[in-house]
């Protein structure tokens, strides 16, 4: 049963716009052409997003192939589908990727033992919070935030994975 997601590219370095797309190209085993536009946050930089399908783990791989170019900012989504969690993975230069099970509200979601292992490892209520907060990649969402807002309306490719 396949599945589907989004890749969105917040900021890369022109010269890496190419490599992206064949990176992309490779896991999806399709030729990939994105439409890339002008970061306003960031001046010199590109910005692009798709939408693709494929089979379950592709969000993964895609995630693992763009984690490459430590200098991009993006993230990749993929939707829950029949009997496989959703996912969200983001990277953020100088902090790495990060990566989380969405639900089908595209809400984050801490399963119990993590929940658990992270109260037995913390004694103090900052402490707790600042591990939830890692948890959740509130950092991570935190540093992506203007370049989202700066991608509103801007153009979406749409993709398959072949085979």
């Amino acid at each position: 049963m396949p599945t589907c997601g989004v890749v969105y590219v917040h900021s890369t370095p022109l010269a890496v716009c190419q490599h992206v797309e064949w990176a992309i190209a490779r896991v999806l085993t399709a030729p990939v052409t994105l439409h890339w536009t002008a970061q306003p946050v960031d001046p010199g930089m590109r910005r692009s997003e798709c939408s693709w399908t494929g089979r379950p783990g592709t969000g993964a791989e895609l995630a693992a192939a763009l984690r490459q170019w430590p200098m991009i900012r993006f993230e990749v989504t993929e939707e829950p589908s029949p009997g496989v969690d959703g996912e969200r993975f983001m990277h953020v230069p100088g902090r790495g990727l990060w990566r989380g099970t969405i639900g089908a509200s595209g809400d984050i979601q801490l399963g119990e033992d993590r929940l658990r292992a992270i109260m037995a490892a913390t004694r103090a209520p900052e402490a707790l919070s600042h591990a939830i907060d890692k948890a959740l990649g509130t950092a991570w969402d935190a540093e992506l935030e203007p370049y989202r807002y700066a991608g509103d309306g801007a153009p979406l490719t749409l993709l398959t994975r072949v085979g």
